[in-house]
C-alpha cells in the first residue's frame, strides 16, 4: 500500500512551486526586456515597456474586478435559489464554517455536466456556480468535496494569483510582438558595435520574443494545474473527508459529455472549472488540468 500523504504537506509544497513558477515567468520577462534593451536605442525600449505595462494592467484590471460577473454571464448562470436547491446550500454553508470564509453568491448553470467553478477579486465579493447536472449526480459528501475544492480556490486567492500570471504573460506577449514589428522600421541606431554582434543580437532578440511568450503560456498552465491540486488538498482540509471529493472526481471521468453540452462553456474559462469542461485529451504541458487519475490517487492517500 502507498505511503499516505498529508495535506498540511501538499498544500505547502503546491504554494512553494506556484510561486517559484510566477518567479520563473518574471524572469522571462526581464531577459526579453534585457536582449531588447541591448538591440533597440534605450529610449526606444523604455516607451515600449511603458505602453505594455499599461496596456496590459488596463486590460487585465479591468477584467479582474469583473472577472464574477463575466463568468457568469457567459455560461449563464442563474441566482440559486434557496428552496429548489437546498442541498447546494447546505454543502456551501458548511463549507464556508469549515473555512472560516463569508458565505459565497452561489449560482448554477444549466448543463447535464458534472462541473462547478468559482470567481471574484476576494472572499468577500466570491461566487460559486455549480451545473445541474452535479447537483443531481453527487451525494453530500461528493458535492460538499466539490464545493470545498471551490472554496479552496477562494481562500487561497487563486483569481488574483492567476491575473498577476496573466499581466506578466500579457506583458512579455505585448513586449515580444512590439519589437518584432518595430525591427522592420528601426535602425537600431542605439550603439557602435560591430555588425555581426548586431546580427547574432537581433538573431537572438527574434528567437526570444517568438518562444518566450509559449514558454511562459506553459509555465501559466504549469501553475493552473498547481492551483487545482492545491485547491483539492485544501477542500480534503476543509471537509476531513478526502474521498468525498475523490468520489466526485470518478464521477467526472466516467462522464460522456455530447457536443451540444460542451457549448455551453466558454473556452476562456476552461481553467476554472474543477475539470475541463471540454473532456479535451491533453496532458502534460498543455493540459489546464492535472491528471485526474493522479488527482484521485493523491485524494486516497490522504
Amino acid at each position: 500500500m502507498a505511503d499516505r500523504i498529508s495535506f498540511h504537506d501538499q498544500i505547502q509544497r503546491n504554494k512553494i512551486k506556484s510561486f517559484l513558477l510566477i518567479i520563473l515567468i518574471f524572469i522571462f520577462f526581464l531577459i526579453l526586456g534585457y536582449i531588447i534593451s541591448l538591440i533597440l536605442d534605450p529610449g526606444y525600449f523604455f516607451i515600449i515597456m511603458i505602453f505594455s505595462i499599461i496596456f496590459s494592467l488596463s486590460y487585465i484590471l479591468i477584467s479582474y474586478y469583473n472577472s464574477d460577473k463575466i463568468a457568469l454571464s457567459s455560461v449563464r448562470a442563474k441566482p440559486a435559489s434557496k428552496i429548489e436547491y437546498s442541498k447546494f446550500f447546505n454543502a456551501a454553508e458548511n463549507m464556508s464554517l469549515a473555512s472560516g470564509l463569508p458565505m459565497p453568491r452561489l449560482y448554477v448553470m444549466d448543463s447535464s455536466e458534472i462541473n462547478a467553478f468559482a470567481s471574484g477579486r476576494d472572499p468577500r465579493h466570491a461566487v460559486i456556480c455549480v451545473t445541474t447536472g452535479a447537483l443531481k449526480a453527487l451525494d453530500k459528501q461528493e458535492l460538499e468535496g466539490v464545493i470545498g475544492h471551490e472554496m479552496s480556490h477562494i481562500a487561497n486567492y487563486d483569481i488574483r494569483f492567476m491575473t498577476l500570471t496573466a499581466v506578466l504573460i500579457g506583458m512579455i506577449s505585448i513586449i515580444a510582438q512590439i519589437f518584432l514589428r518595430s525591427l522592420w522600421f528601426s535602425n537600431m541606431g542605439g550603439r557602435d558595435r560591430d555588425g555581426k554582434v548586431q546580427v547574432g543580437l537581433i538573431l537572438i532578440g527574434i528567437l526570444f520574443a517568438i518562444l518566450a511568450p509559449i514558454a511562459a503560456r506553459l509555465v501559466s498552465l504549469s501553475i493552473s494545474r498547481k492551483r487545482e491540486f492545491l485547491a483539492d488538498s485544501t477542500a480534503a482540509k476543509f471537509t476531513r473527508y478526502p474521498p468525498g471529493l475523490a468520489s466526485a472526481l470518478k464521477k467526472i471521468k466516467k462522464e460522456h459529455i455530447d457536443e451540444k453540452e460542451r457549448k455551453k462553456f466558454a473556452s476562456a474559462l476552461a481553467p476554472l472549472f474543477i475539470s475541463d469542461p471540454f473532456k479535451k485529451k491533453v496532458s502534460g504541458l498543455f493540459a489546464t488540468h492535472p491528471d485526474i487519475d493522479e488527482r484521485i490517487r493523491r485524494l486516497e492517500r490522504m
